[in-house]
């Protein structure tokens, strides 16, 4: 009966969230066409510019809203959703007008592309009005959504009590969702009780046969699960599912990347590269200019990581710590409020600025734009001893962003790391870099996701030292 019931009410909160998206997108949709009519009397009526321009405004919306997750209220805090919304949003705006202002090149209206004229305020008053709408009705929307959906009630079942601290720590950042009841080992006694008294089963790393046996029991017991990847479930993650003569197979394709995609995909990287490296020309002068003119030290920063294969190159960052870090007899991982950072780099790091002159790495094909992490060799030499799996990782070239990039922080777990970048490598398509790259940004949004190492933690996981991470 409480299955019935929590279903009822997930029916009910799904239709009411699908009419706040309708209403959400169809607002921040009239705005546009709202403003950018003032000066387009074409926008008015049925007209072919009406017509493409709209359909323009539809699809990119639709493929930005796609790439960034779009009116996630229930599934996210509203901090995220905000930044996501807003920036793809705004792309959506700045590809539409540019659209708008191409079609607007005729006999009847100019007589070249105008990108700044008149209708150019309007669209920043436009986004500006479209951001402080987003930020409302997501706000208004997670307030609706967790008063008639209180938290679930969680059950966390752990390998060893070990894990307790790591697993139950990032549920709890999600209070709103999830209330952890019960906390118990995977030997318990009583745990088809607890299962039962559950609404979400958490699973930790657990015995293989009985993790199985604990995924059947909630199937069986309509329990929803959150299971911690582990490496064999990311491997078959996106197994295409095969039927040879009448058995059922799942297919795993070690060659994920064909020759077409390797062009298209190294052609990319030119081109991205090079535009960074023109476009951003000036902001690269100002930054040597800044961390010379702090310490005088080097501008730059050369450390060997590992690509493609165990190959070796030279990563080339702007330096964030002070000269004499590097020499420190005994070097250690970046931890909270570290003294070592120059005042410089921590606006660098915040940022993620230091990171730029890996564009000339992806220029000369040291590196590709999307990737597993280049991690340096001393952690690749000690990962490998303790997580054996992480060679997997050089089947792909190392990438300036990426899951781990994007989802991850430098004191993100060698384990966790590395299943973020074995669900890159495994799920790889051109269209997943593109969404990537896309995302990218809103690292920047991310106020931890260059947060150091906690110093207890840096000492118990004595890490190899990235001095510029």
């Amino acid at each position: 009966m409480n299955t019935y019931f929590r279903q009822l009410r997930e029916n009910k909160t799904a239709i009411l969230m699908g009419l706040l998206r309708v209403v959400i997108y169809g607002v921040l949709g009239l705005l546009f066409f709202g403003l950018m009519a003032i000066n387009n009397w074409q926008l008015r009526h049925m007209s072919r510019t009406l017509a493409t321009t709209l359909l323009t405004y539809v699809a990119m919306s639709a493929a930005m809203h796609a790439v960034y997750g779009g009116y996630a209220v229930g599934k996210k805090k509203s901090k995220p959703i905000i930044s996501s919304m807003s920036l793809a949003t705004m792309i959506t705006d700045i590809v539409t007008y540019l659209q708008l202002q191409i079609m607007n090149v005729n006999e009847n209206n100019n007589d070249y592309l105008e990108l700044f004229g008149s209708d150019f305020p309007w669209l920043l008053v436009c986004m500006a009005l479209q951001i402080l709408l987003i930020t409302y009705w997501v706000r208004f929307g997670n307030n609706f959504y967790f008063t008639i959906n209180p938290p679930r009630r969680c059950l966390v079942v752990l390998g060893s009590m070990d894990e307790e601290e790591a697993v139950c720590r990032k549920i709890r950042r999600y209070a709103l969702q999830w209330e952890i009841k019960r906390i118990v080992l995977w030997n318990d006694p009583n745990l088809l009780r607890h299962v039962r008294q559950a609404e979400v089963v958490f699973l930790g790393n657990l015995p293989e046969d009985t993790k199985m046996s604990l995924l059947r029991t909630c199937y069986e017991e309509h329990r929803d699960v959150m299971c911690k990847a582990q490496l064999q479930d990311i491997m078959l993650s996106n197994a295409t599912l095969m039927v040879v003569d009448d058995a059922p197979f799942l297919e795993m394709d070690y060659g994920k990347i064909t020759l077409g995609q390797r062009i298209v995909k190294r052609l990319m990287d030119i081109v991205v590269s090079v535009a960074v490296l023109a476009l951003f020309a000036p902001v690269y002068g100002i930054i040597a200019i800044c961390i010379r003119a702090e310490d005088g030290g080097p501008v730059l920063f050369r450390q060997k990581r590992m690509t493609v294969g165990g190959k070796e190159f030279k990563i080339c960052k702007f330096r964030t710590m002070k000269e004499n870090a590097s020499l420190e007899p005994h070097q250690s991982s970046v931890t909270v409020d570290d003294p070592r950072i120059t005042r410089v780099g921590k606006t660098l790091r915040r940022f993620r600025l230091d990171e730029l002159p890996q564009f000339w790495n992806i220029l000369i094909g040291d590196m590709t734009l999307v990737g597993p992490r280049p991690e340096m060799l001393e952690n690749v030499r000690k990962y490998k001893l303790e997580l054996p799996a992480f060679a997997y990782r050089e089947k792909m070239k190392a990438g300036l962003t990426g899951y781990a990039q994007i989802e991850g922080r430098y004191n993100t777990t060698p384990e966790d790391k590395l299943m973020l970048d074995l669900m890159y490598i495994e799920s790889f398509s051109l269209w997943l870099d593109i969404k990537l790259l896309f995302r990218t940004p809103m690292v920047l949004f991310k106020s931890d996701s260059t947060q150091g190492f906690e110093h207890h933690q840096e000492k118990q996981d004595s890490h190899s030292t990235d001095i510029s991470a």
